[in-house]
């Protein structure tokens, strides 16, 4: 590498506190077009075991920076075709380390809209405001006169005061065209500057009368119940740099619904104290003829031109940090949900709740086959319990049913208290979870959900994708938008572009970890295999219908657009039981495969899965054995430990699901009770733990542990089953507060 990409190399290098021949050997591998999953599985010799969060963030920083690079380019050769590239501002831009300090360089030189100095340049003014600036008027009396000589009909400068005015509008908008000007403006504003928020005046919200018309009146109404949810924004304020990412996102999201006005307050007298020392020659003792003018400039310059400009860019500097900070959140919260164990070898009852239109369900077989669908009626309106459990006992005798999987929407409380008051009565053993329906409903009505259940109305799908995210969390949940999982906080506030990437990227860590059954997953699962497109999974699947189960990986190459590249790519993710190679049923790579048969030849064993699990024990000396086949000592441990578990599932140490027999409700709960909980969703003040009554209570970041802790994260997951002891609880406002210090629950 040379010039600016071995500058980029060594940046990133600093910034992920690796090597720089690590990253220069990803860069070089990204290039390439290999996918981050099987870099970080399958070149850890190449980066020096760069892992796949280590290799993402890697990614990102490398497409900012030579963005950077880009757009650093274009000004230099801006600026060098208007021929005013001088050595010193050449050497400033290239040493700019940011967008922001390259675009306050360029300010001067972009081409412009019309502005008030530009104008008054036109009129030929320029030299009144150099005249200004060089403070050497004896008296006022003189400014007026010399700017007495700049009046012409014919250039539209009416007076010396309009002449004067004019030359000061040239000064501010130079005073906000310097660099260095702004950056300090910049930081006393970052440094000094305070949040401030107001609620609108009642019936502000859109700027129009109040009107006594149905749908004004319900807009009205919205609108004050958005008024209350920001009732503790009313007269805030906070320092900028101490902001919560949480409490900024809210803010934001009260100024788009027009309920909040948000500004900046800075620290004005003091910005503007220091530009004016910036410009006056003699700071003992300026020229106090030319000094009332020079105060009126630097106030316009700054309330007109550099003020609005910092207080966007500050805005958005925050918004964006605040966004990233709660898309890792979401990345984090997703990932664990992506990785809850699954409940393997049980026949599961997917439960969706409603009131008027009936309970949806949908019986599922431990292989995720439909075997039974049913609509019953238990809950208000129609109240028909008997006859619902008469068809429960049906669905539950005949299809040998283990577990009920219920939504956690609308009527999951009414409905959970029929399904305990059911399991009561029933001699079989039964249990029950609750599950997090969040974009089952925008699943079920997809496209990919009408192609996979045709003949199933939106309702039975949603059920069926209820019953499957408890027996395979992850196969359900990638066929959803990961922005609609309902694992994070202002999702739809944020860059969506952004959003979808990170949270993608998410998606295709947590499956390449696991692998795939090459012959059972859907196009949805496998469209999030390294090297596979949604057009390429589709395909494997069509291949699967028509030619019959894959017997090995290489058969992969016959499906239509997967090439060499690809099947490299993907193959060491793809899974195939009971095929005709063994080590394909491994994370194994087929690459490897030739230096596996010779270690196994050496050990005096088969390919066989029993003896494929007596190789670890009886590997003596990595780095000899390593040497002796070709492969790198990392290479070598990786395959190890494949061959130690043949198709392994790491979800395997998660926790597993809470089951119950027994439902709560909120009036059951009193301060001091104990109970066991599922952590549904962590935010940055806390996490919020389902305790079995509907409504999720909320852990507050300093009740769950009894150490200092900055972020939830550092103590509990989404999945985690946790012990909670009820705090408080407002039945009125569905609030429960919950804390996890204290004793087990009993």
């Amino acid at each position: 590498m040379e010039g600016r990409e071995a500058q980029i190399a060594l940046q990133i290098a600093k910034e992920l506190q690796v090597r720089t021949q690590q990253v220069e050997a990803a860069i070089e591998l990204i290039d390439e077009g290999n996918t981050i999953p099987f870099i970080a599985r399958y070149r850890k010799e190449k980066t020096g075991a760069l892992d796949d969060a280590q290799l993402r963030t890697l990614g990102e920083r490398l497409e900012y920076l030579r963005g950077l690079e880009e757009r650093r380019a274009k000004v230099l050769e801006s600026i060098a075709q208007q021929e005013k590239l001088t050595p010193e501002l050449e050497a400033k831009i290239l040493a700019a380390a940011t967008l922001v300090e390259i675009e306050d360089l360029y300010r001067p030189y972009r081409p412009r809209r019309v502005t008030r100095a530009s104008i008054a340049r036109e009129r030929g003014l320029a030299p009144l405001a150099d005249y200004l600036l060089a403070q050497s008027a004896g008296s006022d009396e003189e400014i007026r006169q010399t700017a007495a000589q700049y009046v012409s009909e014919e250039k539209g400068v009416k007076s010396a005061a309009e002449a004067l005015q004019g030359a000061q509008d040239i000064l501010a908008e130079q005073i906000s065209d310097n660099a260095d000007y702004r950056t300090k403006v910049r930081d006393l504003t970052w440094k000094k500057g305070v949040l401030e928020t107001e609620l609108k005046p009642a019936g502000r919200e859109t700027g129009e009368k109040k009107s006594e018309k149905a749908a004004d009146r319900a807009a009205e109404k919205l609108a004050a119940e958005r008024r209350d949810v920001y009732d503790n924004y009313s007269h805030f304020s906070e320092e900028l740099r101490r902001i919560p990412t949480h409490r900024l996102l809210a803010v934001n999201r009260g100024e788009k619904e027009k309920v909040l006005t948000v500004r900046i307050q800075a620290p004005e007298a003091e910005i503007q104290g220091w530009l004016l020392t910036q410009i006056v020659k003699d700071r003992k003792a300026p020229n106090r003829a030319v000094l009332p003018y020079l105060v009126a400039v630097v106030k316009d310059s700054y309330h007109r031109l550099i003020a609005p400009a910092i207080e966007r860019e500050l805005r958005s500097k925050m918004t964006e940090e605040a966004e990233d900070a709660s898309i890792v959140v979401f990345r984090q919260n997703l990932e664990q949900l992506l990785m809850q164990q699954p409940v393997a070898g049980k026949t599961v009852l997917g439960w969706d709740p409603a009131f008027r239109t009936g309970c949806k369900l949908a019986v599922v077989d431990p292989t995720g086959k439909v075997l039974d669908t049913k609509v019953i009626y238990p809950t208000a309106p129609q109240n028909r319990v008997e006859e619902a459990e008469r068809d429960l006992h049906r669905l539950v005798e005949k299809w040998k049913v283990d577990l009920f999987s219920v939504g956690n929407g609308t009527a999951s409380r009414e409905s959970e208290q029929v399904i305990t008051d059911f399991i009561r009565k029933e001699r079989r053993p039964l249990q029950y979870v609750i599950v997090n329906e969040a974009g089952a409903s925008v699943y079920s009505a997809s496209k990919a959900a009408a192609e996979e259940f045709p003949e199933f109305d939106v309702g039975q799908r949603s059920a069926v994708s209820i019953a499957r995210r408890l027996q395979e969390p992850m196969a359900e949940l990638v066929k959803i938008d990961p922005r609609s999982i309902g694992v994070g906080q202002y999702q739809h506030d944020m860059d969506q572009k952004k959003l979808s990437a990170a949270l993608g990227g998410v998606v295709e860590k947590c499956v390449n970890s696991v692998g795939v059954d090459l012959n059972t997953a859907s196009y949805a699962l496998l469209s999030y295999i390294a090297g596979i497109s949604q057009t390429v999974a589709k395909n494997i699947v069509a291949y699967r219908e028509e030619q019959g189960v894959f017997r090995t990986r290489k058969e992969l190459l016959k499906v239509k657009g997967l090439g060499p590249k690809a099947y490299e790519q993907c193959a060491g993710f793809l899974r195939i039981r009971d095929g005709a190679e063994p080590l394909d049923n491994t994370g194994v790579h087929p690459e490897s495969y030739g230096a596996v048969r010779q270690l196994l030849q050496q050990l005096g064993l088969t390919e066989s899965s029993a003896d494929l699990s007596k190789v670890r024990g009886r590997v003596r000396d990595i780095p000899a054995s390593a040497a002796q086949l070709g492969i790198g000592e990392i290479t070598l441990r990786d395959i190890l430990t494949e061959l130690d578990r043949p198709g392994r599932d790491p979800r395997d140490s998660m926790p597993a699901p809470l089951l119950r027999r027994d439902v709560l409700s909120m009036e059951d709960l009193r301060p001091g009770m104990k109970l066991k909980g599922t952590v549904r969703n962590i935010v940055d003040f806390g996490a919020f733990v389902d305790i079995g009554v509907h409504q999720d209570g909320l852990v507050h970041i300093s009740k769950i542990c009894d150490r200092f802790i900055r972020h939830p994260m550092e103590a509990v997951k989404v999945g985690d089953v946790v012990d909670v002891t009820v705090l408080s609880v407002d039945a009125a406002k569905k609030r429960i507060a919950l804390s996890m210090i204290g004793g087990a629950a009993e």
